[in-house]
């Protein structure tokens, strides 16, 4: 479960708890600074929570990858938009999530690209799924 904890008032905290996938292990902000994204460890999931709204808006399969339990990157996408994408563990696969703040619902672009090597641009891949 996730916790959201307001410290506006340190005399009344105030509590929110949400359900969501087990084994949530760090993450990163979208660049809008408004959807949490956390990687489910050894679960093939990445649980994307919206800080305004104290909700877990999805959980986005990764294909069977395990998904790199960490910070993510954002960029612009000439194609899709903002996206934020994270690496999975033990190969070269990412997993990439459109995250344009006029598309309320969100969307995971399928598949992921390979890259070779240090430093090797992310390409996005031409599918796109609408959670």
């Amino acid at each position: 479960k996730i916790i959201f904890v307001d410290y506006t008032d340190l005399k009344n905290l105030k509590t929110v708890e949400i359900e969501a996938e087990r084994f949530l292990h760090d993450g990163g902000f979208d660049s809008t600074k408004r959807y949490f994204l956390v990687a489910a460890n050894q679960r093939g999931k990445i649980a994307v929570v919206d800080t305004k709204e104290d909700k877990l808006t999805a959980l986005v399969e990764t294909g069977g990858q395990t998904p790199h339990p960490g910070r993510g990157a954002n960029f612009k996408d000439p194609k899709y938009g903002p996206v934020w994408v994270t690496s999975a563990l033990g190969n070269e696969k990412v997993t990439v999530i459109g995250t344009d703040p006029r598309e309320p619902q969100g969307q995971r672009l399928e598949g992921g690209a390979g890259a070779e090597g240090p430093g090797a641009a992310v390409r996005c891949p031409s599918r796109r799924i609408r959670i």
